[in-house]
């Protein structure tokens, strides 16, 4: 996805260009400043974001802004009908994403709700941070919890000997889970203007056992690496 976004973002810049230069040649006379242009530094970029991420809800509310925004700038809807919408429609949004992750996510949620869970400890941090290093101990499963502080829990030297769970919460937050090269991570992850990012290489996954992540970020981050 990553790539599509690259290309989009270059054929904008070279249509850009082409216009830029057939105004100045008189050829054609394309007003690129039109009334609500800058609302394009919203809008496209969202488009990207979106072709990117597409399961990621922050792309898609901000693309309803930008919208919103062009279409208050053209006249062709009121500030005070904005303000009205904005809040019902960010509903709408979110429970799109929860049901469109649930369909997306289907076999990791089977596979979550397979694990046995039992020996979960609990790491947390309100308005803190919080770093726990396990090693040599054969870990099973946690919960991070994390508000307005951090959590990291290292897990680099840890005995993996079967699959666990770790659910992490990120509200204007951020968590860091550390893995061991020698486990796969399956990520379910949920974001509202936030996000989780996995930087971990998966490899071997049919020898290797698997660590499950379930995320939710609000205003923050999980990060697995």
């Amino acid at each position: 996805m990553k790539k599509i976004s690259n290309v989009l973002w270059g054929l904008l810049f070279i249509v850009i260009g082409i216009i830029w230069i057939l105004n100045v040649t008189e050829i054609v006379n394309i007003n690129l400043f039109f009334r609500g242009w800058w609302t394009l530094f919203i809008i496209v970029p969202s488009i990207f974001g979106i072709v990117e991420k597409p399961k990621d809800i922050s792309g898609y509310i901000f693309l309803l802004i930008g919208l919103m925004l062009f279409a208050l700038a053209r006249d062709l809807i009121s500030f005070v009908l904005i303000s009205k919408l904005i809040l019902p429609l960010l509903l709408i949004f979110i429970g799109i994403s929860i049901l469109f992750k649930n369909v997306f996510n289907g076999k990791i949620s089977k596979k979550i709700n397979e694990v046995d869970k039992d020996g979960m400890e609990i790491y947390s941090a309100t308005f803190s941070d919080n770093r726990v290093k396990l090693s040599g101990d054969e870990f099973k499963n946690a919960r991070l919890d994390a508000t307005f502080g951090s959590v990291t829990l290292d897990l680099s030297e840890c005995n993996i000997t079967k699959d666990g769970l770790i659910t992490a919460s990120a509200i204007f937050a951020g968590v860091d889970i550390i893995v061991p090269d020698n486990v796969n991570v399956k990520v379910k992850s949920t974001g509202i203007f936030g996000g989780t990012s996995n930087k971990s290489k998966n490899k071997n996954e049919d020898e290797r056992k698997t660590i499950y992540i379930e995320s939710f970020a609000l205003f923050g981050g999980v990060e697995i690496k």
